[in-house]
């Protein structure tokens, strides 16, 4: 005679989220590694693609992908609208970049991550893939120190004035791009640094959490919208703060954004308005940089390190693996 137990929706939606969200990632990385330094970005982002919605499609879930990579109806990559999982269980709202650092990886370079969020259903900002205005700072300060619309040196100069320190004492994080000109010149002219990367602004927003250990205090700049809503949904879990604005400059996006029920296209977003539930997030590193370590193929094992955080709980678990079945990776 068996014994049905109830599972509370709250403690499936846990269990999903730490140890199956993290195989999501871990096989989504180790498929892109093998292309590591093979200089082709299509077709690292398209190992990690297929093997991240393999892993997506195995799950116990209703999944909506809400923040992808385009709203294509038919496409290669995970695009925004498109069903996953096994269509039993929670349902969930998705936000994927399978490769963050696309040319990181095609350069075996630093930083490149596997990275996705998961959260309840409809609790995660549903936005276009355009870019985005971004300024992002860690815990521990008062609602409202920065400010997205405030300038670059008036943010530096308020952060150093929470934090008790002089402005030369803050780093900013910038992409650089030369659309970030003006911002690297407004935050120098106050006598902070400027830590430029070259991609990985998921990356670059969690740092700002950390910044006793990364020496990062602030992100400022233009990315993205999926890694922008990933980047909330950690921080989300971690603690910080975050200001965002679609770029919607054109009727077609803007457009697209009213089809996916963004009424402003001026609107400014905080953390809590781009995720607003229970969620969790995980990465893992594709090549080593300064928040993971990268896949290492051994003999008979590959290492894999994974970061994945809950909102409800503010748990930060890191995960080194071995997978010794190096069969079922292979078929990635």
């Amino acid at each position: 005679m068996s014994t049905h137990i109830s599972v509370p929706p709250q403690l499936l939606l846990e269990r999903i989220l730490t140890l199956e969200i993290v195989r999501v990632t871990e096989r989504a990385a180790v498929s892109a590694a093998r292309l590591r330094g093979h200089g082709n970005e299509k077709a690292a982002d398209q190992a990690a693609v297929d093997a991240m919605r393999r892993e997506l499609n195995k799950l116990p879930i209703e999944g909506t992908v809400v923040i992808g990579e385009g709203e294509r109806d038919e496409a290669p990559m995970l695009y925004i609208g498109e069903k996953v999982g096994i269509n039993a269980g929670p349902q969930v709202d998705i936000a994927v970049d399978p490769l963050e650092g696309t040319t990181l990886c095609a350069k075996n370079m630093p930083g490149a991550i596997a990275t996705m969020a998961m959260a309840d259903a409809g609790t995660l900002l549903h936005a276009p893939d355009v870019y985005m205005q971004k300024i992002a700072i860690g815990p521990g300060y008062p609602k409202g120190v920065v400010e997205l619309d405030a300038s670059p040196a008036d943010n530096v100069r308020r952060l150093a004035k929470a934090k008790g320190v002089d402005p030369s004492a803050i780093t900013v994080l910038v992409l650089d791009r030369p659309r970030h000109s003006e911002i690297i010149q407004g935050v120098r002219s106050t006598g902070a640094a400027v830590r430029l990367i070259t991609d990985g602004d998921v990356a670059g927003v969690i740092h700002c959490a950390d910044p006793d250990n990364t020496g990062v205090d602030m992100y400022i700049g233009t990315g993205g919208a999926p890694e922008g809503v990933l980047a909330a949904a950690a921080l989300r879990c971690i603690g910080g703060q975050m200001q965002i604005r679609l770029i919607l400059d054109t009727e077609e996006k803007r457009e697209r954004a009213r089809k996916m029920g963004v009424a402003d296209p001026r609107a400014i977003y905080g953390i809590e308005d781009m995720v607003r539930g229970d969620c969790l997030f995980a990465a893992t590193g594709v090549t080593t940089g300064s928040l993971l370590s990268g896949v290492k193929f051994r003999k008979d094992v590959i290492e894999t390190e994974t970061v994945v955080m809950r909102s409800v709980t503010g748990t930060v678990r890191y995960i080194k693996a071995d997978h010794r079945q190096l069969d079922k990776f292979h078929l990635d």
